[in-house]
């Protein structure tokens, strides 16, 4: 649990072919190449390393303002890594650092002036295991609002009750607001942090696989929460999952040792990719 404690609350505030299973691809969406459409994230020669190792090299990515982007590749090829530069989660832990430019509207939030603590508001994050904080599930919606608003009691209640909703667990949980969020089932913790994090109102939630830790009821559940969140929000999910990446993602793009192979509309990258190692991954030749 410190872990899990430390990798989402904040620091102090420092300055800002055939394939295995039939896929079925979500609907409408739109195939433009990612450098054309409207970016709320854009990623310019992004480097990571872990001490001296090397884990991104000269990432350069759009992120399509209130669309569903899908990162997938191979364990170990730097899906989590890339997105947990965005709001500069990697910075908790020694000896990683980041290079290249990662804009948040047209901002580098790389820069050292940043005010991380608001970043952190803006780029919300899900992880792959249910992160709920050891307190009852009211406290745990309330934190961020207390920590970036001004709310009275009565705001306070009205917005996680609203956070709740949205994060369809409010019919689950409203009778039990002050029990300990840990009671809850694991599919439920997850949509608790969903709450969580978007009660503060975000405008990019970034979801490091999401569903690998619950079970499929569970994951239908914040399959559909996706879809609903969308509309409102820009996400990026990081999925060892095709078949979800597929579902529920507009755009893919495809990681291989810390590059990024190739990049597209989701029905483009699954149905015919224009690199032969993409076509090899998602025909499960290797991965």
């Amino acid at each position: 649990m410190t872990v899990a404690l430390a990798e989402i609350m904040p620091p102090t505030r420092a300055p800002l072919v055939a394939v295995q299973a039939p896929i079925v691809t979500a609907r409408g969406e739109d195939t433009t190449a990612l450098a054309d459409v409207k970016a709320k994230i854009r990623t310019r020669g992004l480097s990571f390393f872990y001490g001296n190792q090397q884990a991104l090299h000269e990432n350069d990515l759009a992120i399509a303002e209130g669309k569903v982007t899908a990162i997938i590749g191979p364990s170990g090829c730097g899906k989590s890594t890339h997105i947990r530069v965005y709001n500069r989660i990697f910075e908790l832990y020694r000896d990683q650092r980041a290079t290249g430019s990662v804009l948040l509207d047209g901002v580098n939030v790389l820069d050292p002036k940043v005010d991380v603590i608001e970043l952190r508001r803006r780029v919300g994050m899900i992880f792959q295991k249910p992160t709920p904080f050891p307190t009852t599930i009211f406290e745990n919606v309330a934190y961020g609002l207390r920590l970036h608003y001004r709310v009275d009691a009565l705001d306070l209640h009205r917005r996680v009750e609203e956070a709740l909703v949205r994060a369809a667990l409010w019919n689950e949980v409203k009778d039990k607001l002050h029990r300990p969020a840990m009671a809850l089932s694991g599919g439920q913790q997850q949509r608790l942090c969903i709450a969580r994090a978007i009660a503060v109102e975000p405008e990019i939630l970034l979801m490091d696989e999401p569903c690998s830790a619950i079970d499929p009821v569970a994951t239908a559940h914040i399959e559909e929460l996706i879809a609903e969140l969308k509309q409102r929000l820009t996400i990026v999910l990081v999925t060892h999952n095709m078949q979800q990446a597929a579902r529920v993602s507009d755009y893919t793009a495809f990681f291989y040792e810390g590059v990024i192979v190739e990049v597209g509309g989701t029905k483009q990258i699954f149905t015919k990719p224009s690199q032969k190692k993409t076509e090899d991954y998602i025909t499960g030749r290797f991965g």
